[in-house]
């Protein structure tokens, strides 16, 4: 009898570090799930942010009055605008006046 109570004694002995060791596993995973998820949030944030500002940087307006500001750049006019066919010949586009 005393060998049972023996071997019951080891094998709840060994069930309760199981138990403590699983525990503080879970424990440790939960925290860096919840870290990782914080960090997620924060990339996410970032990105909304990079796609605004990128959004912000590409506007047309916002390119031509960079252009002519710091570049000195100006649209061509009509008149020296052309246009290169598959051939190489050049070809003058004149757009319709606006009446």
């Amino acid at each position: 009898m005393f060998k049972l109570n023996l071997l019951l004694l080891v094998v709840a002995i060994v069930s309760a570090l199981s138990v403590v060791t699983s525990q503080h596993k879970a424990r440790r995973l939960y925290a860096a799930y919840e870290q990782e998820e914080k960090m997620r949030r924060q990339y996410g944030e970032d990105y909304d942010k990079l796609l605004l500002e990128q959004s912000t940087q590409g506007m047309h307006s916002r390119i031509e009055k960079e252009a002519q500001g710091a570049l000195k750049m100006n649209a061509p006019t009509p008149e020296r605008t052309r246009v290169v066919t598959s051939g190489g010949d050049a070809v003058l586009v004149i757009p319709p006046k606006e009446e």
